[in-house]
């Protein structure tokens, strides 16, 4: 099957400025459970094909399924973390259809009583000023059900081979009510989904290992109109780039069509990263092809208040409850918060550098700067990082009490510090006469040298070229091997020149 190429050579801005793109999500998001759903198979990835499988995973008959207890309470979590009502009831239906991935004929999933019932999530997305504002995206339920096996195309036209270690792996699936109206506020709303499932520690939220998977619904109308058009599915984007491309180009597509008169089929899609183009793949089923009815062989899951408070108990802080910590208690800009709560623990690092400094802005900028550069350039996330969070404080007490220069505190304690860990920056600047210098006469002596062996520059200096006091300093500090007091200088120049 090819992509279709039913873009014309230039499709005019002004032409799709008349539409508006209409986007809902529907998001898979594997658990963190050590067995399946309604198995003890383990729940694990990257194993050789079909060795997490039994007996129920393959359908034998005779099997019967078993409710995993941390599934369900991993769902209530997201749930809670989402806003969401929690069903004290709920049921598993059967959802039937055939694949050969699909061992026993049918899905074990939610459809008339979801595990949770509306709720959303805030994202922060440029308005048509240029300015963030926040948006919320409204979820129509969220529901628990089990993954399907994959199917495994070796190149062969002839063959498919099937691995169901997947089979039976617990999900939870998010269903947004239709209010994205852009690749841009998809991507964010997925970004903060994965950011979130990370938070709670119920999904490690890798896209690229199929922890997390979008179906993207997309329609478009004319502005202003108040119906929806008929809407595609692009099935399994595992990644947010490719599902932003396949946003932009979907809309182009169906914009293309219905100024060219064409009209817009109820389809499921699929999108080519070769190419950036979806093309066709099967018409969309109705609820009514799946003939939904509740599992005769599981009983309903009753969440009770006492469990229900005892999850709630538990839940971890939020990122959006820390961004607006950091900056109302912290006092940091919004920016370095929504940085700095990237991950829940890089939030706790920063933290834990708070606790031992009041220099707090100080501690924003060396997370935000040569701390990030060092994860970054080594490919680690700050869980591996060697520095302690109080080692740090003390690099940063040192800096702001004058005890050493900026310079040498990151061009040279802090990599001695990455080098020996367990030493301190007081020791190590110490040990390597570091500590910066304000002694008045020695630097007295240091300026006089500096100006008296640049006389051309001096005399331009008095005839008003100002901006060379940075050449004198520089010159000073390179005397110094960076251990003089930068502001001292300054004013020890001021007064000689």
């Amino acid at each position: 099957m090819t992509p279709e190429t039913l873009l014309p050579a230039v499709i005019t801005d002004e032409v799709l400025a008349q539409y508006e793109t209409v986007i809902g999500l529907e998001v898979h998001c594997q658990l963190l459970t050590e067995s399946k759903l309604f198995a003890r198979d383990r729940n694990l990835f990257g194993t050789e094909p079909n060795t997490n499988i039994g007996p129920l995973t393959i359908a034998l008959p005779g099997t019967l399924p078993k409710v995993n207890r941390k599934a369900v309470e991993y769902a209530v979590r997201l749930g809670l973390a989402c806003g969401c009502e929690i069903s004290r009831k709920t049921i598993f239906d059967r959802k039937n259809y055939f694949y050969p991935d699909l061992p026993k004929g049918y899905q074990i999933s939610q459809d008339k009583s979801p595990i949770c019932d509306k709720g959303g999530v805030t994202i922060s997305v440029k308005n048509e000023e240029g300015k963030l504002v926040e948006k919320v995206i409204r979820f129509h339920h969220i529901h628990l059900e089990e993954d399907a096996g994959k199917s495994v195309h070796d190149g062969s036209d002839t063959e498919t081979l099937l691995d169901y270690n997947r089979a039976g792996t617990p999900l939870v699936e998010m269903v947004s009510e239709p209010d994205l109206r852009s690749a841009e506020e998809t991507g964010a709303f997925v970004t903060e989904i994965r950011r979130l499932v990370r938070y709670l520690g119920i999904s490690d939220g890798n896209m690229e290992e199929g922890s997390l998977r979008c179906d993207v619904n997309i329609s478009v109308r004319k502005r202003g109109a108040a119906e929806y058009g008929t809407k595609v599915e692009v099935k399994n984007m595992n990644s947010i780039r490719n599902m932003m491309r396949a946003i932009l180009f979907e809309t182009k597509r169906q914009v293309t069509a219905l100024e060219s008169g064409d009209t817009i089929s109820q389809e499921t899609r699929m999108f080519d990263v070769e190419t950036g183009q979806t093309f066709g793949m099967r018409v969309k089923e109705t609820m009514n092809d799946y003939r939904y009815f509740p599992d005769p062989d599981l009983s309903p899951v009753i969440i009770s208040e006492q469990w229900l408070s005892e999850i709630r108990s538990h839940m971890p802080s939020l990122p959006q409850e820390l961004r607006e910590k950091f900056t109302n208690v912290y006092g940091i800009p919004a920016y370095d918060a929504a940085v700095l709560t990237d991950t829940r623990e890089l939030a706790a690092y920063f933290e834990a550098v708070c606790a031992n400094t009041k220099h707090y802005k100080s501690a924003s900028n060396w997370l935000m700067g040569p701390v990030k550069s060092f994860l970054n350039e080594h490919g680690g996330e700050i869980s591996a990082f060697p520095i302690k969070p109080e080692a740090l404080a003390a690099l940063i007490d040192l800096t702001e009490d004058g005890v050493i220069s900026n310079s040498v505190a990151s061009q040279k304690i802090f990599p001695a510090m990455l080098a020996s860990p367990d030493e301190s920056p007081a020791d190590i600047a110490s040990a390597n006469n570091w500590l910066q210098n304000s002694n008045t006469n020695e630097l007295e002596t240091l300026v006089e040298e500096v100006i008296a062996s640049m006389p051309d520059k001096v005399a331009a200096y008095r005839k008003g070229k100002k901006g060379l006091i940075g050449l004198f300093v520089g010159e000073v500090m390179k005397k110094s091997n960076n251990t003089a007091d930068p502001k001292l200088v300054n004013q020890l120049l001021a007064r000689k020149l």
